[in-house]
């Protein structure tokens, strides 16, 4: 054999092949520079796909919304995603795969509640999308996120039905006062709407239930396995039994259709962006004690509440959501007040001089309510972290901020800071009527085929269709409202169950 022969040899023959000509092989021809490269590329690859950058877009906070705690502890459930569809929940990040962030819906989200689980969605860096009618919600608590990118907001009332495609939804779209119930009383008719479209699209379904479904309780405190004690016939019982149907329909769907839902039964909240007259006992003496008036305690003032500041109340729900139990859960204060010890507590607080009323007991008032939220702690991870004489503070301060501002207004001859729209009655055609018709509508994003208009007279609302609470409250003449209603229904498409005032 020649020396030529013997070497090509040494590259197919495996039983001659040695160390030295592996070597000599990597090194030839420059490969061992081409191997470096590759590898480098592939590191870049590697970093750039799968581990994206999670930080979240900033959003502009709003002062004292929050507690002072981590805006992101609750870990957001990514999904990694093959191109066959297939998605892989563990913790292991598969080579090749990419990362989404979540696409989240919350029906209420300009309330007192929603806005502040919008507020936390967003910092964690999802996408969110709101769906309210304004009712009892307002522009102003989520007017913040208007120019961000990841942000939808759409005017429409849940009870009729919509198509989205999002990863979650949070139900909390329903009046939780009884001011407002008694007006608009509670119906299942939304929440069946969201639950056939977490169905349709194989979302996450968490729906907010009350601590009204355990009615006027016999026992104490009220665990999750305890039924209730509910006078189905009372003034408060359009709101409880709308609940507890609710849940029904949640567990039918989850073990009749297998859809992912979880249930949170929420207790007494208080916190910046309440409504100012809601007929809520905290609401009510705080807005009592800041205007000089007296705080009205009714009955003995024996009645005991507990009472959880709303950051602690969002980061329930939100472990809620990315946990695996479907509930329900109580989420609330464990810690319980007397309603004449929580004016005591507001009278030091704001105003030592401040005077306590008593008036005759309200109908159907519970007399004592209370969470056992042990299982919140076993399996959630949870238990609320601020206490009333630390949160209230801050609620306060979002309150004389909004009074005092209003009486500025009204001192100088202002009618409202909302403004005055048309009203759309048609995707091209729109009927304004004569002042004072004030229609509080979106400026970003708002799908027409949604719009949906609510009109409530003032002579229906408590203190005449105060500021207090949003932009559901019109104030309008009634020739305006029957030239409306008449428009309605000439535009009204066919084929539907009614028009909106039928």
């Amino acid at each position: 054999m020649t020396p030529e022969t013997i070497q090509n040899e040494a590259y197919i023959n495996p039983k001659r092949f040695s160390v030295r000509d592996s070597i000599r092989y990597v090194f030839r021809e420059q490969r061992m520079l081409f191997l470096l490269i590759g590898i480098t590329i592939a590191a870049l690859v590697s970093n750039v796909v799968v581990f994206p950058s999670t930080s979240p877009v900033k959003s502009e906070s709003i002062a004292g919304t929050f507690h002072i705690t981590e805006l992101t502890s609750v870990p957001r459930r990514i999904a990694y995603e093959l191109h066959s569809g297939h998605v892989n929940t563990a913790g292991k990040i598969p080579l090749g795969l990419k990362s989404r962030s979540l696409s989240v819906l919350v029906t209420g989200g300009s309330g007192f509640v929603g806005s502040h689980l919008v507020d936390r969605l967003m910092a964690r860096g999802d996408s969110v999308i709101v769906v309210d009618n304004f009712f009892t919600g307002r522009k102003d608590n989520i007017l913040h996120h208007l120019r961000n990118p990841r942000f939808e907001l759409i005017r429409h009332d849940v009870v009729e039905p919509i198509l989205l495609e999002v990863d979650q939804i949070y139900h909390l779209a329903c009046p939780a006062s009884p001011v407002h119930y008694k007006y608009n009383p509670t119906n299942v008719v939304g929440t069946l709407n969201m639950l056939g479209l977490a169905k349709r699209i194989n979302a996450r379904f968490l729906l907010t239930s009350t601590s009204e479904v355990y009615g006027d309780p016999l026992v104490h405190p009220q665990p999750e396995t305890y039924w209730g004690n509910v006078n189905p016939i009372g003034v408060r019982s359009c709101y409880d039994e709308g609940k507890r149907v609710a849940e029904t329909l949640t567990m039918d769907y989850h073990r009749g259709l297998n859809t992912q839902v979880r249930i949170a039964r929420i207790f007494n909240t208080y916190g910046p962006r309440m409504c100012l007259d809601d007929g809520r006992v905290v609401s009510n003496f705080v807005a009592q004690a800041l205007r000089k008036e007296p705080m009205t305690v009714y009955g003995d003032g024996k009645q005991t509440r507990s009472f959880q500041y709303v950051s602690d109340l969002v980061e329930g729900l939100m472990r809620l959501m990315e946990g695996e139990h479907v509930g329900p859960f109580n989420l609330g204060n464990a810690i319980e007040f007397t309603m004449l010890q929580l004016a005591k507590v507001v009278q030091d607080t704001i105003d030592p001089n401040a005077k306590i009323e008593f008036r005759p007991n309200t109908e159907d008032d519970p007399h004592k309510r209370k969470p056992d939220i042990s299982r919140a702690k076993e399996l959630l991870g949870w238990q609320p972290v601020v206490p009333l004489q630390e949160g209230l503070p801050m609620m306060i301060s979002d309150f004389r901020q909004r009074i005092f501002s209003d009486q500025k207004e009204g001192g100088s001859g202002s009618t409202s800071s909302t403004n005055t729209f048309s009203l759309e009655v048609g995707v091209d055609q729109r009927v304004t009527p004569p002042p004072p018709l004030h229609c509080r509508r979106s400026t970003s994003s708002v799908r027409s085929g949604s719009e949906s208009i609510s009109l409530v007279h003032k002579s229906q609302l408590p203190n005449g269709g105060s500021r207090g609470c949003g932009g559901g409250y019109r104030d309008e003449a009634v020739e305006a409202m029957a030239a409306v209603e008449e428009r309605w229904k000439q535009q009204w498409r066919p084929g539907l169950r009614s028009t909106p005032f039928d």
